[in-house]
């Protein structure tokens, strides 16, 4: 398997993965976009989460450590749409890449929404979104300069402190692109904290963009789920592409188990359905009619299948 799998493209891998996509989800593809009035049907999320390897095949992030060998490091960069939570766009690449790389690959729809850390700061990418139309809320990173334009009355909105209109770039280099953006002051009861958010929405209320950057931690929630049902810690190849090819297969799996949730009429979580899909990979059995009506779907008789289901050795 490891040499199938140096030869084997992984490109293949990452071509199913946004097939099943867009035959199964065509709605969540990130040119596409539903009319809707509600603002989080809009709402892109993303990151980028760090898988670790004990093998330097892919140059790892970091400080060097003291034998001066780096562990190797796998990065997956991650657009989810926030309304379906699904990955509806995954780029792999080494965890030393910078997360900006996924710019030039991705493509919103004009009245798309989406929310990032501060790492993906990029004033120019934020003039682009802008001029297409799209909204982008983030945090404000404190090496940025700034100059403030005029400031907003806050009036009744829960934990907001300031509301002002700024330009983004140093205002004594003219070489440097300026950016007229909304600079927002939260301070979040719950944690205790502080949190300065910039948009280049004008219109939304101060307090729906903090909400809106709140649900940035759904995508966190996502790679939680990824890592405890498709645990990457050991893998069947060193090389690159071995790897690559089992971290989709991971994804593929994730998104094939998301279809079968969403396509049952009885409600099931995640975590259970995983579970019993685990549990049953060896039964001859209908997922859906299993799903949909449990004990009716295991009493299933057939002349070619006398006891519900087919035998797995002669004799049994």
């Amino acid at each position: 398997m490891c040499d199938a799998n140096i030869r084997r493209p992984e490109a293949l891998f990452a071509e199913l993965y946004h097939s099943l996509l867009r035959r199964y989800y065509s709605a969540l593809l990130p040119d596409s976009l539903k009319r809707s009035n509600d603002i989080f049907s809009k709402l892109f999320i993303l990151d980028s989460s760090t898988i670790s390897l004990f093998t330097d095949v892919m140059k790892g992030a970091g400080t060097t450590p003291s034998n001066g060998r780096k562990k190797g490091g796998m990065k997956a960069h991650v657009l989810i749409k926030a309304e379906d939570d699904i990955p509806c766009f995954v780029l792999l690449s080494s965890a030393s890449r910078n997360d900006k790389i996924i710019y030039k690959y991705m493509n919103l729809p004009k009245g798309a929404i989406i929310v990032f850390d501060k790492g993906y700061g990029s004033f120019r990418q934020f003039d682009k979104w802008t001029k297409q139309g799209v909204t982008w809320v983030s945090r404000f990173n404190n090496p940025w300069k700034y100059e403030q334009v005029s400031e907003r009355k806050i009036g009744q909105q829960d934990g907001i402190l300031c509301d002002e209109t700024v330009i983004l770039g140093d205002p004594k280099n003219n070489n440097t692109l300026k950016i007229k953006a909304r600079r927002i002051t939260f301070f979040d009861k719950e944690k205790n904290r502080t949190f300065i958010f910039v948009t280049n929405n004008f219109k939304m209320a101060a307090s729906k963009v903090a909400s809106i950057y709140k649900r940035r931690w759904q995508i966190e929630l996502l790679f939680k789920r990824l890592k405890r049902h498709s645990p990457l810690r050991y893998f069947l190849g060193e090389s690159e592409n071995a790897i690559k090819i089992q971290t989709w297969c991971a994804l593929i799996c994730d998104l094939l188990v998301k279809i079968v949730k969403d396509k049952t009429t009885r409600k099931w979580s995640y975590a259970n359905i995983a579970s019993m899909i685990k549990l049953h990979l060896m039964t001859y059995i209908d997922i859906f009619n299993f799903l949909n009506n449990p004990d009716k779907a295991l009493n299933y008789y057939s002349p070619q299948m006398p006891n519900g289901q087919l035998n797995l050795f002669k004799g049994g």
